[in-house]
């Protein structure tokens, strides 16, 4: 993609200093800027090497003054960072407006689908489904029965999501994640193995949710496993069956929570966090990396350790332990002295 410089600084509200008519078609660091890139400064760590830099273009904050000459042209903005930011989102939407749908993908009859979809190859969308407008379907994605999807969701190769579950929308579904496999319900019988548990539910996902690659979210055994709008889960976690996500939680990689468990909005969940089943986590808490969490947590909590307790508490439990050597000679000591004392008598 090529676009000139005047273009990007109508784009971000910036001001050009320098050839306006400069074409660039890559984004690259300040430091690694070649021919045709462009890149930014808000570091003034980064600040040398705009002296030296081979981009063409490079955004800076508006009271950026420079001490030595410059080759690359400058877009003067309010915050360099910001609008870089905003840039790369542009390019991304560029770079992924794909549409149509490929006469090598599987479309039952029953489908109703909006304006503007990308429906990729080998990608198979069973009966009954509802697919939003503008919506993006990468291939080798399988979506079952009765799936509805919203508007403006992207959902990435290899992608399974099983019957009757709701996608909404501005969603984003990253690669080899599964949605609505059989929960894990076996109960023991007399004979000593297991009966498999019929799990009828779904999976509800809301407005804007982003799920990572190979993340797994079981169906409810009855009602729905929920995802509430703004949740972020990173790669790799496991959403147990009848588990709820409340708004705006944010989990990063490896999480497990078992079934049935009630996580709250605005929780920050670190990664390889294991939650078990049946517990409620109030909203706004904050879980350290590894917690092991095995009973309902109030609002506003910090936890860690496994078993999880109190952040502070577990600081100075783990002062305590760093320091039981010194403990251990220091008692042995004030025995010593103690014996010497007793003899004397």
């Amino acid at each position: 993609m090529k676009v000139k410089i005047s273009e990007i600084a109508q784009l971000l509200g910036g001001i050009v200093e320098g050839n306006a008519d400069a074409v660039v078609s890559k984004i690259a660091k300040i430091e690694e800027g070649s021919e045709g890139s462009l890149s930014f400064l808000a570091n003034p760590a980064y600040a040398p090497h705009i002296y030296t830099s081979n981009a063409t273009a490079i955004i800076v904050n508006q009271d950026f003054k420079a001490e030595n000459s410059i080759k690359p042209t400058l877009i003067r903005v309010e915050n360099a960072y910001l609008s870089f930011v905003k840039l790369l989102e542009y390019y991304k939407e560029v770079q992924m407006n794909k549409t149509g749908i490929s006469e090598f993908a599987f479309i039952s009859k029953s489908v109703k689908y909006g304006n503007d979809v990308y429906i990729g190859e080998f990608c198979f969308i069973g009966e009954n489904v509802k697919i939003g407008n503008n919506t993006k379907i990468y291939p080798q994605t399988y979506i079952g029965d009765n799936c509805e999807i919203g508007d403006n969701t992207t959902i990435f190769p290899g992608v399974k999501i099983y019957s009757d579950n709701v996608i909404g929308n501005y969603c984003t579904i990253h690669a080899g994640a599964v949605l609505g496999a059989d929960g894990f319900g076996f109960v023991p019988n007399s004979e000593n193995n297991y009966k498999k548990i019929t799990q009828i539910g779904n999976v509800v996902v809301e407005d804007y949710v982003e799920i990572g690659a190979n993340t797994c979210i079981d169906r409810a055994t009855l009602g729905s496993t929920t995802l509430k709008k703004g949740v972020k889960l990173d790669n790799l976690i496991q959403v147990a069956h009848n588990v709820s996500i409340g708004e705006n939680t944010v989990m990063a990689a490896q999480v497990g929570i078992s079934g049935s468990t009630k996580v709250g909005k605005n929780c920050m969940v670190g990664g390889q966090v294991g939650m078990a089943g049946h517990l409620v986590v109030e909203d706004e808490v904050k879980m350290a990396a590894q917690a092991g969490v095995a009973s309902n947590v109030k609002k506003g909590s910090s936890i860690l350790g496994s078993p999880a307790i109190p952040a502070v508490e577990f600081k100075r439990i783990f002062i305590h332990t760093r320091n039981i050597g010194k403990l251990v000679e220091r008692i042995n000591e004030l025995e010593k002295k103690l014996e010497e004392i007793i003899k004397e008598k």
